[in-house]
This record gives C-alpha cells, sequence and structure tokens, in this order.
C-alpha cells in the first residue's frame, strides 16, 4: 500500500525537454524545438525544463535556448519555465527573461563529475551559487540546485549520505529552498532511494526536495513507489524517457518516463493537473522529433 501525504493536494511534475534533446548527435531544428514546446505548455505540468545558458562548445543542441524562449507561446497562466546554468554569466542570461521563473544549476557532490560538468570544483561551485543566488534574488526568479551523484559515485569518489547532508546544508546556508536529488547514471535502486529519502526529508522539513531520476525500462515504478512512500512530491520526467546526461557516460540512461509518472500517480488518485488530450499530442511529437535517436 502506498502511502499518501494528505497535505500536498497535488503532485509537481516537472517535464525535461531540455535533457531529453541535449545529449543528442543531431541537432533538433530551432522550429520543431518551439513547437514541441509549445505543445507540452498546452499539457497542465508544474515547470518545464526547456533549455540552457551554457557553452554552445559544451551542448551544442542548447545553443538556440534563447531564441527558442522568446518564441514561445508562454503566459503566466501556463507552466514555469526552468533553464540550467554552469555560471554566472549563464545565469545573467537567464534572469533577463520575464518567462523563467526558475534557474537550475547543476552541483554535484562528486568532484570528478562537478570538474567534468561545469569545469569548477565543488568549492568553487559553492561561490558559482552564491552569485547566482544573489541574481535570482535580484530579479525575482528561483534558485533549483540538482544535487547530482546524489545516490552513489561510480567515479571511485568519497560518497555516504552524510556527504549528501553536508553539502545541503552548506548550500542551505545560502537561502537556497529549491532541490532536485539527482541519479545522473541511474545507480539508484528502490533501497537506496529510500534510505537517502529517509535522511534527508525530515532534515530538510523547510526546503523543496525533488527526483530527478534515470532509469531502465523495467524498474522505474518500484523506484517511484519507493519515493513516494517517503514523501516526496517533485519529481522530473521526460516524455518517452528519452535522454540523458552527455556528460555522465558514454551510454546515457534514459529518463524517468513522464507518461509512466502520470499514470502512476492518477492510479493514486493524485491530482496532476494534466490535460490527456494534450498529452497524447505532445507524446506523438515526441516520436517525431526523436524518431532519428532510434531509428
Amino acid at each position: 500500500m502506498i502511502n499518501k501525504v494528505a497535505s500536498i493536494p497535488k503532485v509537481k511534475l516537472i517535464e525535461c525537454p531540455r535533457d531529453a534533446m541535449q545529449g543528442l548527435d543531431y541537432f533538433i531544428p530551432t522550429e520543431q524545438k518551439i513547437r514541441y514546446l509549445n505543445a507540452l505548455l498546452d499539457v497542465g505540468f508544474d515547470t518545464i525544463d526547456c533549455g540552457s545558458f551554457v557553452s554552445p562548445k559544451a551542448i551544442p543542441q542548447m545553443a538556440d535556448t534563447a531564441d527558442v524562449i522568446r518564441r514561445l507561446n508562454w503566459s503566466p497562466e501556463k507552466s514555469a519555465l526552468l533553464v540550467i546554468v554552469a555560471n554566472r554569466r549563464g545565469a545573467q542570461e537567464a534572469v533577463a527573461y520575464e518567462q523563467i521563473q526558475y534557474v537550475g544549476f547543476p552541483f554535484s557532490i562528486s568532484e570528478t563529475f562537478q570538474l567534468r560538468n561545469t569545469n569548477a570544483t565543488c568549492e568553487a561551485s559553492v561561490g558559482r551559487v552564491e552569485e547566482i543566488q544573489n541574481l535570482c534574488h535580484n530579479h525575482g526568479k528561483t534558485l533549483v540546485v540538482y544535487l547530482s551523484m546524489a545516490f552513489g559515485n561510480p567515479f571511485g569518489d568519497p560518497w555516504h549520505e552524510e556527504m549528501l547532508l553536508q553539502w545541503l546544508e552548506k548550500l542551505k546556508q545560502l537561502e537556497v529552498t529549491h532541490f532536485s536529488l539527482a541519479d545522473t547514471v541511474g545507480l539508484a535502486d528502490a533501497e537506496r532511494i529510500r534510505q537517502v529519502l529517509q535522511k534527508v526529508l525530515p532534515y530538510a522539513s523547510d526546503l523543496e526536495i525533488g527526483l530527478h531520476l534515470h532509469t531502465t525500462p523495467d524498474t522505474w515504478k518500484e523506484k517511484i513507489e519507493a519515493a513516494w512512500a517517503c514523501g516526496c512530491f517533485r519529481y522530473d520526467g521526460a516524455l518517452r524517457g528519452y535522454g540523458g546526461c552527455p556528460m555522465a557516460s558514454d551510454r546515457l540512461v534514459g529518463n524517468m518516463p513522464m507518461e509512466n509518472l502520470i499514470a502512476f500517480f492518477e492510479n493514486q488518485q493524485i491530482p496532476t493537473g494534466v490535460d490527456r488530450e494534450h498529452l497524447a499530442y505532445a507524446l506523438q511529437l515526441a516520436a517525431e522529433i526523436f524518431q532519428p535517436a532510434h531509428a
């Protein structure tokens, strides 16, 4: 029996087309991105992770993020928009857009991966978080810190749950209120998810803690059952499970399929805010846009 959290009116679903697209070896034309994101805006997700302001050399797929955002059919009544940045320069670009509510920063508790992903040590990245938090505060935006390698470390660096809490506390001192625990390479099983959330959620009762899980097709449900039973109500996913982090490994582990998340919570009679008709259209578009990846 899955425990339900009575005080939560609905689950927060964050659709991540940016994560679905960024690791592809072909460029999705800007017009297709705009068409797809406009379709997603009609579905009713809480938030859409729509792009990133990072070096186009590092992530060429996201080089057109500014053009895409300017041309979206966005309004304040629709889904909030989130973009990823890796430094102050990217954050300065992001906060200039009225359409963007959330600015995400990837902070790994793995020294190896943080250097690989943002070209900065963990300690140097704390300084970046402070700079980005100040920009967000001054421009009415909310910073979301993605704590990657939250469920294990494949690079041989030290890892334990207390490390996660220590970094969480350090970043909490900068008045960061939104965190997403990221399983960047799909290491977490249901038991590890329970262990981590049972440590983090009681400690962080004044914070919003979400999950960004990657998964194989046969293990997604047990992971969500474990997280929901622990009281987590914020989940990232991507339609059809496309995507993965290109900085993590040569073999990408797919995102949590958003349609599976929706079905799971509807079966639990938890409101998702999703319009089924618009969801069906977005799923159709996803199959068309990402088809070359599976041809």
